[in-house]
């Protein structure tokens, strides 16, 4: 069953010719609005079965599992939620850094299976002045360099602004990808995959990279809950690029995340599948297929027979609150084709759960956020990055939706 584009891009739609797509020999990149193909998309309001999607329980029981199957089988893969134990060590605790502002905690989440363990590393600072008080977090699921997350402040980086976190009133915490699977083609089995869930590599819908890194962040909110200067009814978690797409798939299988950030995540993240605008599933699954599940493969320069695009990704979210976040000069991104995903995603948010916020139907200028009460997006100046000027809209959109 498929739907088509809100009427209001009908005419847009019309206009939008054929885009040239990736053969054997040369990959060639759409960036022209006018080459985008037509095409419709996957209906969230309708069941594979055929059965119209009106009520909360339809969604709850109904659709929404069966989305979150389809990206299973078709994108991500499983991720397994099994697992024999799982501890909570304190291995380094200093008060008072940050001038006294903050409170640091180096934690490591050891865990067991089938007699192996694995231990992630997860840094976690907390706002001194309200140590009586549980503080809602931020936690970043970071690729980059390990200096970006320095714990001692030694380095510090726009990309994981703590101090900036710590200031509004923030916990802000954070792990790298490398502690449950290496973001290389060659490596990215060593840790989880062939440690704890060596099944899942034999599988065609058996988790990759992608859902590693989701399993993790699911292991930091297992830590957060546990922790008592931290709200984990409060929650958010952040995602840049690759790591957006991990922080969409992870708000879509962990219903504990408060609100999910997506930074620019592009292909197999925010952006419709569909548009072949930028990068493209065929040269993602040529680049990185250790990020996605065997069985996306498929979909290679076919992205028409997909049984779900990412706009049911983020409506698999819902009713909790997503923003999604694009840089005016980062094309690659495809910054249209994410805001339109949020935008009809969005559609169960108001449609299923009445919430009265409608996103314009146009992208909104440059440096001016969007934020309605659960959805919020904003484009930047600038370039692909995660970015001082990001958090900051990220911050106004938290202290907004939990009424700070």
């Amino acid at each position: 069953m498929q739907y088509p584009i809100f009427p209001s891009f009908f005419c847009l739609i019309a206009l939008w010719g054929t885009i040239h797509l990736a053969t054997a020999q040369h990959a060639v990149f759409n960036y022209e609005e006018a080459k985008v193909p037509s095409y419709s998309l996957p209906d969230p309001f309708v069941s594979t079965k055929g059965k119209p999607i009106s009520s909360i329980d339809d969604w709850n029981f109904v659709r929404r599992p069966e989305i979150i199957r389809l990206f299973e089988d078709h994108v991500y893969g499983q991720v397994p939620k099994d697992l024999d134990g799982m501890t909570f060590t304190t291995v380094n605790l200093q008060k008072d850094v940050m001038d006294g502002r903050a409170v640091l905690k180096e934690v490591d989440v050891l865990v067991s299976r089938k007699g192996n363990s694995l231990t992630m590393r997860l840094t976690v600072f907390v706002p001194s002045r309200t140590a009586n008080t549980p503080s809602p977090v931020f936690l970043l699921i970071t690729h980059r360099s390990p200096d970006n997350i320095d714990p001692t402040r030694m380095v510090k980086s726009d990309f994981w602004p703590a101090e900036m976190l710590i200031e509004r009133g923030y916990a802000v915490a954070a792990f790298h990808v490398q502690d449950v699977s290496d973001d290389n083609k060659e490596t990215f089995r060593e840790d989880i995959l062939e440690t704890l869930y060596p099944e899942q590599l034999a599988m065609a819908n058996g988790m990759r990279g992608l859902g590693a890194w989701a399993w993790g962040a699911m292991r930091a909110m297992d830590y957060f809950v546990q922790d008592p200067d931290i709200d984990e009814k409060r929650a958010a978690v952040v995602g840049h690029s690759r790591g957006g797409k991990a922080a969409l798939w992870t708000g879509a299988q962990d219903t504990r995340w408060a609100i999910t950030i997506s930074n620019e995540s592009g292909c197999g993240g925010a952006a419709l599948s569909r548009r072949r605008f930028g990068e493209t599933v065929t040269r993602i699954n040529t680049n990185f297929p250790y990020w996605f599940t065997d069985n996306f493969e498929r979909y290679s320069d076919n992205e028409d027979a997909l049984p779900v695009d990412q706009h049911m990704l983020i409506a698999s979210i819902a009713p909790r609150a997503v923003y999604v976040a694009s840089a005016q000069d980062d094309q690659w991104a495809d910054p249209r084709g994410e805001y339109l995903s949020l935008l009809l995603g969005s559609r169960v948010h108001k449609s299923i759960y009445n919430f009265p916020y409608a996103l314009p139907d146009e992208p909104p200028a440059v440096n001016n956020p969007i934020h309605l009460g659960p959805l919020g997006y904003h484009m930047r100046e600038g370039a692909h990055n995660l970015t001082a000027v990001d958090w900051a809209n990220f911050l106004d959109f938290a202290d907004k939706l939990y009424q700070r």
